[in-house]
């Protein structure tokens, strides 16, 4: 694991980007970019639907739901012999949020 120390003041802060690095990674590719605006127009999808919604065979959806839920941006639920998968609300709001934002802006 990287982590890079910042010095705020007196003290040194150390922040570890790892898990933003997992995260950037995995919505860096076009067909999981569509994965997560299909995830996002409804409350969860399940997978055989979404091999159609993205035009993928499942073999190679599966591979993208593996990053995207490696990357926690998503959440998997098993309802019988189907997987449904859902955005993962809390973290996608944590990439768009102040927490991130002020780790790239300057403090005045």
């Amino acid at each position: 694991m990287k982590s890079i120390e910042f010095q705020t003041g007196s003290t040194a802060e150390a922040m570890d980007f790892t898990s933003y690095e997992i995260k950037f990674k995995a919505l860096a590719d076009n067909i999981r970019l569509q994965i997560m605006y299909e995830l996002n127009q409804k409350p969860s999808i399940c997978v055989c639907d979404l091999t159609s919604l993205v035009n993928l065979p499942q073999s190679k959806l599966s591979y993208h739901l593996k990053i995207l839920l490696d990357a926690e941006l998503i959440e998997k639920e098993k309802i019988g012999t189907w997987n449904y998968y859902r955005l993962n609300k809390k973290e996608v709001k944590n990439l768009l949020s102040e927490e991130l934002c002020c780790i790239f802006y300057p403090s005045s």
